[in-house]
C-alpha cells in the first residue's frame, strides 16, 4: 500500500463497513477493479487485460459462428481447443479466487467490529465458493467433452459429399459384453443434402435376401449372385452380413471393422448411393441416452406392447397424444415386434428419430451434456472424424427446420425374400430428387415455401381401421412418405 493512502482510521465504522462489502462486490461484477481503485494497480490492470483478452475471443466466436458455424462448432470441439478451455477455466478460477482474497484484506477487517467482520469474511467466503465453483463445474463439462469427442469421433479419414449428399448409415443393434451391434436390428441410411440439410431417411428391412454387393468387394467375390441362403447357411439376411463378416476377418485383411465394412458395401449396391460414414448404435444403451435428455414426445396411436416375442408382455405404452417416454418405453416403442411386423416398427423407429431431431435443442445438449456424454460413449459407434462434428451440427440445425421424408423398401412395393434392386435403387433417387426439387424450387425465388410446395403433394400414410386417424404405427407404413412427421401423430 502505497503511503498516500488515506488512513480508514479516520472514517467511521459503518463506512468502512461498506467500503469492504463494496470491494468484494466489485471484484464480483469486475474482477481487478477493486485493485484499481484500493491496491495493486498493476494487479488491477492485469486482470482486466484477461477480461478484454476473454471479451475479444468470445466476439470473435460470435462472429465467427455468424459468418461460418460450421467453423465455428469445429473450433470449440477441437480436442486442443477443449484442453486449452479446461486449463484456462482452472487458472481463471485459481486468479480469481485470489482477487477475492485480496479485495477482503483491502477491506481492513481487522478495523471493523466483530459482526461486520464476520458478515465481510462470510460474504468473501460464498462468493469465492460460488465463482470458483462455476468455473471448476465449467471445466469438468468440458473435460467431459473433450472425453467424448476422444472416445467416440476419431482421426479417420474424411468423407466429402458425394453428389452434394453426406449418406450416413445409421445402425442399431444389441452389444455383448465385449461388442456393439453384432447382428443389426434397424438399418437406416439417412441422406442428407450437403447445403441445407434436408434429409431423406431409407428404410431397409433387416430380412432383405439375396442383397448384393459392389463389384471386386470381398464380399461380392464370396458371393457373387448375393447373399443367399445356398451359399451363405447362416443367417442370409440384409441383417446377417455383418456377423458373417465379423465371423470371417481373413476376408477383410487389415480391417479392424470388417461387419461395418461389409454392411456399408451392402447398402452401397441395394441403394445406388455411396456410403460417407457409418454410426453404430447400441440399442440397449440407448435407453441411457434418452434418459440423459430427458426422455422424448410422441404421438401414439396403436398400443405397443412391451415384451413378447420369447417373453411375456410385461406391459403397453397405450394411446394418446403428447405421450412422454422414458428412455425405457421409448426404447420399446421402437424395438417391439409383438403383434407388428418388422415394417411397422422400422415405422416407429423412424418416429422416435425424427422426435429426437425436432426436440433435442442446443440449451437441452448443453444443460444435460455430462449425462448425455458418459451415455453415448456406451451407445455411439462411429467412424465420422471429429473435424467434421461442426459440418454434421450445423446441417442437423438446418435440418429441424425443415420436413424430413423417408422410402422405406418394403411390402407390398418390395418383396424382400426376392427384392427388384433396380426398382429399390430408382426409388431411392426419386426419394432424393423429390428432396432436392423443393430446395431448388426455393433457390429460384418462386415463392413456394420449402415446407409446404403446391407441385409435390404430401401422400397420405397408411393408416389403422379407422379411416379418419392417422397413426404412428400403421399395419403397412407406406413407401414413400415426405414428412416423416405425418405418420407420427395420433
Amino acid at each position: 500500500m502505497s503511503q498516500d493512502k488515506p488512513d480508514l482510521r479516520n472514517l467511521s465504522e459503518p463506512v468502512r463497513f461498506k467500503r469492504a462489502l463494496t470491494l468484494l462486490l466489485m471484484t464480483l461484477l469486475l474482477p481487478g477493479s477493486a485493485q484499481i481503485v484500493a491496491g495493486s494497480k498493476r494487479a488491477g490492470r492485469w486482470a482486466w487485460r484477461v477480461i478484454a483478452g476473454i471479451f475479444a475471443i468470445l466476439v470473435f466466436v460470435i462472429v465467427l459462428s455468424l459468418v461460418w458455424r460450421a467453423g465455428a462448432i469445429n473450433l470449440m470441439v477441437s480436442p486442443k481447443t477443449l484442453r486449452f478451455l479446461q486449463i484456462a477455466l482452472i487458472v481463471l478460477a485459481i486468479g480469481w479466487a485470489a482477487l477475492f482474497v485480496d479485495a477482503y484484506r483491502l477491506g481492513r477487517p481487522l478495523t471493523l467490529e466483530r459482526r461486520h467482520r464476520l458478515t465481510a469474511s462470510i460474504l468473501d467466503g460464498v462468493l469465492v465458493f460460488l465463482v470458483v465453483g462455476a468455473l471448476i463445474w465449467g471445466s469438468t463439462i468440458v473435460s467431459s467433452q473433450r472425453d467424448f469427442v476422444a472416445s467416440v469421433f476419431g482421426n479417420g479419414k474424411k468423407s466429402e459429399a458425394d453428389k452434394g449428399r453426406y449418406n450416413v448409415l445409421l445402425l442399431g443393434g444389441d452389444s455383448g459384453a465385449d461388442r456393439i451391434g453384432t447382428r443389426p436390428d434397424s438399418i437406416t441410411l439417412a441422406s442428407v443434402d450437403a447445403n441445407t440439410g434436408r434429409t431423406v431417411l431409407i428404410g431397409l428391412p433387416r430380412n432383405m435376401a439375396k442383397v448384393p454387393f459392389p463389384d471386386g468387394t470381398p464380399m461380392a467375390k464370396q458371393f457373387p449372385d448375393g447373399f443367399k441362403w445356398a451359399d451363405c447357411a447362416e443367417n442370409c439376411l440384409l441383417n446377417g452380413v455383418y456377423t458373417f463378416a465379423d465371423g470371417h476377418k481373413q476376408l477383410f485383411p487389415s480391417d479392424p471393422n470388417p461387419g461395418v465394412t461389409a454392411t456399408k458395401q451392402a447398402v452401397e449396391a441395394i441403394t445406388g448411393l455411396k456410403v460417407s460414414y457409418h454410426v453404430l448404435i447400441d440399442l440397449a444403451g440407448f435407453r441411457d441416452l434418452l434418459n440423459a435428455v430427458g426422455g422424448i414426445t410422441l404421438d401414439v396411436g396403436k398400443r405397443v406392447p412391451i415384451g413378447g416375442i420369447g417373453s411375456p408382455i410385461k406391459g403397453y405404452i397405450e394411446t394418446g397424444k403428447n405421450q412422454h417416454l422414458d428412455g425405457y418405453h421409448a426404447l420399446w416403442f421402437a424395438r417391439s415386434r409383438a403383434g407388428a411386423t418388422d415394417y411397422e416398427r422400422m415405422t416407429r423407429q423412424k418416429c422416435v428419430m425424427t422426435a429426437m431431431l425436432n426436440q433435442l435443442s442446443p440449451q437441452k445438449v448443453l444443460t444435460k451434456f455430462q449425462g448425455i456424454a458418459k451415455a453415448s460413449k456406451k451407445v455411439v459407434n462411429t467412424d465420422i472424424p471429429s473435424g467434421e462434428l461442426g459440418t454434421f451440427t450445423d446441417l442437423a440445425l438446418d435440418a429441424k427446420k425443415l420436413p424430413v421424408s423417408s422410402f422405406s423398401a418394403v411390402p407390398p412395393l418390395i418383396r424382400t425374400s426376392n427384392p427388384d434392386f433396380e426398382l429399390i435403387r430408382s426409388k431411392v433417387a426419386e426419394a432424393i430428387g423429390k428432396s432436392e426439387a423443393l430446395d431448388k424450387a426455393t433457390d429460384d425465388g418462386d415463392g413456394k415455401s420449402a415446407n409446404t410446395p403446391s407441385s409435390t403433394p404430401v401422400k397420405k400414410p397408411s393408416t389403422s381401421a379407422d379411416p379418419g386417424k392417422t397413426s404412428s404405427t400403421p399395419s403397412k407404413p407406406g413407401n414413400d412418405v415426405d414428412d416423416v412427421a405425418s405418420i407420427c401423430k395420433a
